[in-house]
């Protein structure tokens, strides 16, 4: 599995390069919309939850904006949905490519998790700049890029296997973006697990999501990073990856057919 992506990673990288030209290519601010998008959705929230409902973060120290503390768990989220959302048409949306024996069919879905990981990287600036202006930078940043392994592992096996079903199941494009935009209020992204109730809060501390989103606010308030539940969240991730690869290759014989 692995060997197969690092011997085609650079096709990989320009499949993922086309695909972010072409989803902005005619649009009045291009690629911009990789920074306004996010921004704009954030200044929505913001407004909601710290103007209206006037909300504070538990531990929220003095003069951090509460949108930061909101904008840490869109990155991790963001990511997730941009890859998991479109994953079901990754294959389908390229019969051609199915019908080309040499052409490795793996890395299709893999393709919307590379567009995830370039709009991440740019928010994950912002994040820092916004960290610098309101005086929270820490030595605790250079971890971010790393924390966010759980939920890459996650995604690329949730790929692989909504890839594989979206060749069969039409439905699937309009089923996974609904799943998607419930779990945006099913993980801490606007509440802390500590808001949770008791029982349920190890389904939020040890899945992906749950986990590097509590890791990232550690990060922004200077705490103590959640290393056990990170581990497990990794753990979950890497079960899903193999899981999710298994599965797309017991199905990929089918594919051509099914098309």
């Amino acid at each position: 599995m692995t060997y197969g992506v690092f011997r085609h990673r650079a096709l990989l990288v320009q499949l993922v390069k086309r695909d972010v030209l072409l989803r902005y290519r005619g649009a009045m601010f291009g690629v911009l919309w990789i920074f306004l998008s996010p921004l704009l959705m954030l200044g929505i929230f913001a407004f909601v939850f710290g103007q209206i409902f006037q909300a504070r973060w538990p531990q929220q120290p003095e003069g951090l904006p509460f949108w930061l503390m909101l904008y840490s768990g869109l990155i991790v989220f963001n990511l997730f949905a941009d890859a998991v959302s479109r994953s079901p048409g990754a294959v389908r949306s390229y019969p051609s490519y199915i019908k080309k024996i040499i052409f490795p069919v793996g890395l299709l879905p893999l393709v919307p998790v590379g567009t995830g990981l370039i709009h991440a990287s740019f928010n994950l600036v912002i994040l820092i700049l916004a960290l610098a202006w309101t005086g929270r930078l820490s030595l605790g940043i250079v971890l971010l890029p790393v924390l966010l392994v759980p939920v890459v592992l996650l995604a690329v096996g949730l790929s692989w296997f909504l890839a594989a079903w979206g060749v069969f199941i039409k439905d699937m494009n309009q089923i996974v973006p609904l799943f998607v935009q419930m779990s945006l209020f099913l993980s801490p992204v606007f509440y802390p697990i500590s808001a949770v109730p008791t029982y349920l809060r190890p389904l939020y501390l040890y899945n992906p999501l749950g986990a590097v989103i509590e890791a990232y606010r550690a990060v922004i308030l200077q705490l103590p990073l959640p290393w056990a539940e990170w581990l497990a969240a990794l753990a979950f991730g890497g079960i899903a990856c193999v899981l999710g690869y298994i599965f797309f290759e017991h199905s990929r014989d089918e594919f051509a057919d099914a098309l």
